[in-house]
């Protein structure tokens, strides 16, 4: 009985572009009037804060292996919470100062290429 709740409770992969997150957090702040909050510089001093929040769930757990295998399922849930919440202040930031956040990240990917080459020892 418990085998079937577990296959029923499968994690769902949801694909989201950032254009998709940009719009539903648009209509998020317009649905509360937040607009007028959301300058500049109160979105990198709340995603700033919100970077604190996720370093302090590493503060003290020193050196963690690729992928969390000794960590609490609710740990991993709180630290997806943690970089959901950078990440939407990120992607409203972005918006806001008129960055296109994906042809800028596509950009620096092949900047970053040309500074180091794969084949330089």
């Amino acid at each position: 009985m418990g085998e079937e709740k577990e296959s029923a409770e499968e994690k769902v992969v949801v694909d989201i572009s950032l254009k998709d997150l940009s719009r539903k957090l648009e209509e998020f702040a317009r649905a509360r009037d937040w607009e007028k909050f959301h300058s500049p510089r109160n979105l990198l001093l709340a995603m700033v804060g919100e970077v604190g929040e996720l370093s302090e769930i590493f503060q003290w757990r020193g050196e963690v292996d690729k992928g969390l295998p000794n960590w609490e399922e609710s740990d991993k849930e709180h630290l997806g919470e943690e970089l959901s919440d950078v990440l939407l202040y990120l992607i409203r930031l972005s918006d806001i100062c008129g960055i296109d956040l994906g042809d800028a990240a596509a950009k620096k990917l092949v900047k970053n290429a040309i500074k180091y080459p794969a084949n330089v020892l």
